[in-house]
């Protein structure tokens, strides 16, 4: 490949760059250039955190101007999932590859879960916890224990302030439409958070979309790291 893109990884809600630790390094492993970004209130030097989907979009296609990338593959899981969707839609010439992982649109959070991030944060990030692994998978305090540390040094509410980003994003069919680069969804099978099922209307409105579906929950990096690098690998070296 004479011009591999920047491959460029988008967290979640209360996540940050290291969720994809592993497929940082398995793509980079691979000669792609890498950018795993801490969006606006994830990580130490990053600023307010943003209160919708499209202002994270406008911020990320700024950030990859001052990073001087021109063509990007965009990774997005869960919440970074609808980012990654508004960014190819709104730069479609600059997006060469999308992979959405944990995708849904609309991507609707309970209210009761909205009340508990916003009322009692520990409680909520427990609750997003078990949701978050599929059944009978051993490691979920390693995710806990990253919301926790991020719910610490960012700002109040952070939680909160993505979930109600989710739940209020309302252009993500539209979004879809425009899309026209290879597009992957990525699902996880005993996902409760985002099962593929949610993710139709996205699936119908980009038909030359792939999918695939891992045995795994919602943080599928985690769950089955080689299987979705292997995926994200075998998708943006295909063309």
């Amino acid at each position: 490949m004479l011009h591999m893109p920047t491959v460029v990884f988008i967290h979640g809600a209360l996540n940050d760059h290291t969720v994809w630790t592993a497929q940082s390094r398995h793509l980079a492993d691979l000669g792609y250039p890498i950018l795993a970004i801490d969006l606006p209130g994830h990580g130490p030097d990053t600023g307010p955190a943003l209160a919708g989907v499209t202002a994270m979009a406008d911020w990320l296609l700024a950030t990859l101007d001052a990073a001087g990338v021109q063509h990007a593959a965009l990774v997005g899981h869960s919440m970074g999932s609808l980012i990654a969707l508004e960014v190819a839609s709104k730069a479609p010439q600059r997006v060469t590859h999308l992979a959405l992982l944990g995708a849904a649109f609309p991507m609707k959070v309970a209210q009761a879960l909205l009340d508990t991030a916003r009322n009692d944060e520990t409680r909520a990030i427990d609750m997003v916890t078990k949701w978050s692994h599929a059944q009978g998978y051993a490691d979920t305090d390693t995710l806990r224990q990253l919301m926790l540390r991020l719910a610490a040094a960012n700002p109040a509410q952070l939680l909160y302030t993505d979930l109600a980003a989710c739940n209020a994003y309302d252009n993500g069919e539209i979004a879809a439409r425009a899309v026209r680069c290879p597009t992957l969804f990525i699902f996880g099978a005993g996902d409760v958070m985002t099962p593929s099922k949610a993710a139709r209307r996205l699936i119908e409105a980009i038909p030359h979309a792939q999918t695939v579906t891992l045995e795994a929950g919602h943080a599928m990096m985690a769950e089955q790291p080689r299987a979705v690098s292997s995926a994200l690998a075998g998708f943006i070296g295909s063309r």
